[in-house]
């Protein structure tokens, strides 16, 4: 299988194996309406498999979105289809209207308008839990 270089844009290497799509999801990246190529369960030193995203043209990702879901992930800006920059996502300490709270009773499902905010709780492991509840996200 032969994946032709991009000459601006964006790759998204080290994903977890079988997770690009929910990927792309979480970013808000359409796959019918953004040129991109997609390269699941490949081989890696690394990590045993892994998935790629590449994205044609300038693609704006949220790099705290992108540590929520694939915090191992590291993301090569090309230019003049040379790298010109490499970024690591970390996890974010706070998240915006990425994850929805799943607790019935939480003043974000009863009303409409508020934004979901879920912030890190490193006293259990490392788990997000929502501002208004304290529910634990399910992602």
């Amino acid at each position: 299988m032969e994946v032709t270089s991009i000459q601006d844009g964006i790759i998204i290497d080290h994903v977890p194996a079988g997770t690009a799509l929910k990927v792309l999801d979480y970013l808000r990246i359409d796959p019918a309406t953004t040129k991109l190529a997609l390269i699941m369960n490949t081989d890696s030193k690394r990590y045993g498999s892994k998935d790629i995203i590449k994205i044609e043209d300038n693609a704006n990702i949220d790099l705290d979105v992108l540590g929520l879901v694939a915090r191992q992930a590291t993301v090569d800006i090309i230019h003049g289809g040379q790298i010109v920059d490499k970024k690591t996502p970390t996890l974010p300490e706070r998240v915006v209207n990425v994850i929805t709270c799943v607790n019935p009773r939480c003043v974000t499902t009863t009303e409409p308008g508020i934004d979901q905010v879920f912030y890190l709780d490193r006293t259990d492991g490392e788990v997000y839990r929502c501002r208004y509840c304290d529910e634990e996200a399910k992602f």
